[in-house]
């Protein structure tokens, strides 16, 4: 059955609300700073020049794809390089998405299709860098019953609507040749649908990790019928921050880029440590973060460079996001695709890291 236009979101989707809707005024109303946002940018700026550390907060759901970001906050990488960084965790995108509208935190960990839906909403921001991509960590279980995607057809599905779980199933349908029209929707959370899967009421679940792995190990006539490995480009996760913040703080983002890929060489130098940092930042075993992180691709220094900058590569970000912002306009989940989307991103720190290196 068709559904009403939902914003999407990474881990959970809260639709946009009204606090979020007044953060974008307010977000909009405050790109110009005034008198006294001016002095505080100065001053952050002078903070920055004269070799004192610079704050900065981010936020996001948890994700298998931020370990990075856990093993730097938990390491102190980004006070090594500079930067006096909080990370802040919040249950839902929407109100992550609230807390940056507002200037609560400077930028956050977040989907490009999220990422795409709040332009088309008004909201600025600049990427830094490319977190991940999903090569599996998304799936879709089926019961052996169900055949191939085709087979969805008059099938119901349980996906939280409006969250990427979603747009990951239509993306899946359509290269199967159908609509969300040829199946029912039950509207339930990611964990609630793996769990519906598992105790068999239903037969279809979109989901991702640790509950992809967990209910297809646990029902023994499914399987993972489809995952982000068979769609690489479907899922990418950006680190964003404020504009006017990045633009005055160049130490403070490449501070944060470099605690980024120092958070990746430690997790590959020293796993066990590693592993479980991440594992009590997401409430999992160092066993299963290592197995979750084989559905990732942690996106190194020079493909960053190469997504950010290289208007005539395969993997630039802004052909992604275009595509995701038709494909979201086709499907009515926004008004229309954002433009100029080139301008939200932000190559130069990822290109000033990689010639320092």
């Amino acid at each position: 059955m068709s559904q009403p236009p939902l914003i999407w979101t990474r881990r959970r989707a809260l639709g946009m609300i009204g606090g979020l809707a007044g953060g974008l005024a307010l977000h909009a109303c405050t790109a110009s700073p005034d008198a006294g946002s001016e002095a505080e940018a100065d001053a952050s700026s002078d903070a920055g020049a004269s070799g004192e550390s610079v704050s900065a907060s981010t936020g996001s759901t948890l994700w298998i794809g931020y370990t990075p970001l856990y093993i730097a906050e938990a390491k102190g990488f980004f006070e090594e390089n500079g930067l006096d960084y909080t990370y802040r965790v919040f249950s839902g995108s929407a109100e992550a998405d609230a807390a940056y509208a507002s200037g609560r935190i400077e930028g956050q960990a977040n989907v490009t299709s999220e990422a795409v839906a709040l332009a088309s909403q008004g909201l600025d921001y600049r990427v830094i860098q490319v977190a991940d991509t999903s090569l599996g960590g998304d799936g879709i279980l089926a019961a052996d019953s169900i055949k191939d995607i085709a087979d969805f057809k008059g099938k119901q599905v349980a996906v939280e609507v409006g969250g990427v779980s979603h747009f990951f199933l239509l993306q899946v349908l359509e290269e199967a040749g159908l609509t969300a029209d040829d199946v029912s929707l039950q509207n339930v959370t990611p964990d609630a649908a793996a769990a519906a899967y598992q105790s068999k009421n239903v037969d279809i679940a979109v989901t991702y990790s640790p509950f992809l792995k967990q209910a297809s190990d646990a029902r023994a006539d499914g399987r993972i019928i489809y995952d982000t490995s068979q769609m690489p480009t479907a899922i990418v996760d950006v680190y964003l921050f404020d504009p006017q913040f990045a633009q005055d703080n160049p130490g403070a983002m490449e501070a944060y880029i470099k605690g980024i890929f120092m958070g990746i060489e430690f997790l590959e130098t020293n796993p066990d440590e590693a592993l479980k940092i991440a594992g009590e930042r997401l409430e999992l075993s160092p066993e299963d973060v290592a197995t979750e992180l084989e559905g990732v691709d942690l996106t190194s220094l020079e493909k960053n460079v190469e997504m950010l900058s290289n208007p005539d590569s395969d993997i630039y970000l802004v052909k992604h996001m275009n595509s995701l912002g038709e494909f979201l306009a086709n499907q009515g989940q926004i008004k229309e695709a954002p433009t100029g989307l080139e301008q939200l991103l932000m190559p130069e720190y990822v290109q000033n890291v990689q010639e320092s290196a």
